[in-house]
């Protein structure tokens, strides 16, 4: 019995020993507090860098609050409408199936989002011209006879209504100045017929330049917009309209442009009331200022709107604005860029008077303006043909330039004032200084770093002293009609 009360023992004491064990490696104690772990800083100075919630936006909710206010629209028309010049076909719209069909009915459809509950409804201007018979179909599924409240083609957007018969859903307008590139975004609209579709994307840039360099600034976005996506709200995070989907590129996926809200915003009140959209206007072409034109013309800063030409009979010739004028400010309000002066003088109705503060040789000067209305987008002009009979004036290696005398006859068809001297251009040597900077064939060369160019030994004196990388600035009248600046670095 003593032996085997000695094997129980000896059993339990290994018993023991083996729990205790377990014990002091941590197999037996319950789990560990967390740990909070700091977040990790990228390499060198800068801000820590914390990781965003995934599925913090949540896009189930914005759809459910949203899709009643957003509208599938139909318009028809008895003749094909084109689109002439908003939109070319190479960016946006229904594919052309043919040539126009005068005698069948023509039905476009699109998207659109309704505003207020008195039944206003904003879309593209694209998605209803031309239209004779608007169709607007709700989301509860009734469909309704709408009418044209006004258009801007300038911004492609438009104001239709219904009639309202009750309480109706309203999309909420945004701020689109406070997005940044990276934002969350979704488009909803009625794609390729496939009604109240959401897609989800980021800004992947903003103030984007498509059709009209002077009024474009487009929100571009990843968020996949197609055919019929036209007009329907862009939303932010918050579910807050930000933008007019409005058009996609053809020559790639997942690249769409919205209106900025606040641009349809602004024109609100007069299409409501006018049916259009007047703004301001004083006649000059602009050109941005980059760091060779700055040390070529030797301006103190790049930070105004440079006058590249003026307008005849336009508000800017009556008071007297002038080629290289800098303007600075208008009234109180600082002009940084030319958007800035395009964006402030559009603000403002025809017939304003204001007050520009130029910089001219150095100089301040206060120039009083009253101002025009803003014409409407005309068909460009076709380039004037320029025969070049005769061997190459100069080879201008260096600039990639050949020039001859400006005859009258020549003049005269390039729509230029009677008296006007200058070179012309007869030939431009492919990938050198002169192509870069854009200087066509045909072109005048009126002025080179503000010294008059009389004729093609004048440019060839001009030439000949231009040293490596020396900057010029030519004045050219362009075989459009108007005058550009164009900035040429020659060659080492």
């Amino acid at each position: 019995m003593n032996r085997r009360f000695a094997l129980i023992t000896i059993a339990l004491a290994s018993v023991i020993a083996f729990l205790t064990g377990l014990n002091a490696a941590g197999w037996l104690q319950g789990p560990e507090p967390p740990v909070s772990i700091p977040p990790r800083a990228l390499p060198g100075p800068g801000p820590v860098v914390r990781l965003a919630t995934a599925g913090a936006v949540d896009f189930a909710d914005i759809a459910e609050r949203v899709n009643p206010a957003v509208v599938n629209i139909d318009a028809t028309s008895r003749q094909r409408s084109r689109r002439g010049g908003i939109l070319p076909p190479d960016l946006f719209g229904e594919p052309d199936r043919g040539g126009d069909l005068p005698e069948l009915p023509q039905r476009g459809a699109g998207s659109g989002f309704i505003i207020d509950t008195e039944g206003h409804i904003l879309t593209n201007h694209h998605v209803v011209e031309g239209a004779e018979r608007i169709t607007v179909k709700l989301a509860d599924g009734r469909s309704v006879r709408a009418h044209l409240v006004g258009a801007d083609p300038d911004t492609d957007i438009a104001l239709v209504k219904i009639d309202a018969d009750g309480q109706l859903p309203v999309a909420v307008l945004g701020d689109s100045s406070r997005l940044r590139v990276g934002d969350w975004v979704c488009a909803i609209g009625n794609p390729l017929g496939y009604e109240h579709t959401l897609t989800v994307g980021v800004v992947s840039y903003k103030g984007r330049k498509l059709f009209d360099p002077s009024l474009d600034n487009y929100i571009q976005t990843d968020a996949a917009i197609n055919f019929g996506n036209s007009g329907g709200p862009l939303l932010n995070a918050r579910g807050e309209v930000v933008g007019i989907n409005a058009a996609v590129s053809a020559r790639a996926s997942s690249i769409g442009f919205a209106v900025p809200i606040n641009t349809a915003a602004g024109s609100l009140d007069q299409l409501k009331h006018r049916g259009r959209v007047v703004r301001g206007y004083i006649g000059v072409t602009l050109r941005e200022v980059d760091p060779d034109l700055q040390e070529s013309l030797g301006l103190p800063s790049r930070a105004g709107a440079l006058v590249e030409d003026v307008a005849p009979m336009s508000p800017a010739e009556r008071a007297g604005i002038r080629t290289y004028d800098m303007i600075v400010s208008i009234g109180e309000r600082p002009i940084a860029t030319n958007d800035d002066l395009i964006r402030t003088v559009s603000s403002y109705e025809p017939g304003s008077a204001v007050r520009l503060r130029l910089l001219r040789d150095g100089r301040a000067l206060d120039v009083p303006v009253k101002l025009a209305e803003r014409p409407g987008r005309g068909p460009s002009e076709d380039a004037a043909e320029v025969s070049s009979d005769g061997p190459p004036a100069w080879p201008g290696a260096a600039i990639g330039l050949d020039v001859r005398d400006l005859e009258r006859d020549i003049g005269r068809r390039l729509g230029l004032k009677a008296g006007t001297h200058g070179a012309l251009v007869v030939h431009v040597e492919p990938l050198s200084p002169a192509y870069d900077a854009e200087i066509r064939r045909g072109s005048v060369i009126l002025e080179i770093n503000r010294r008059e160019v009389a004729s093609a030994a004048d440019y060839r004196r001009v030439a000949a002293r231009a040293r490596p990388g020396d900057v010029l600035t030519f004045l050219v009248h362009i075989p459009s009609g108007s005058r550009a600046l164009r900035t040429v670095r020659v060659e080492r």
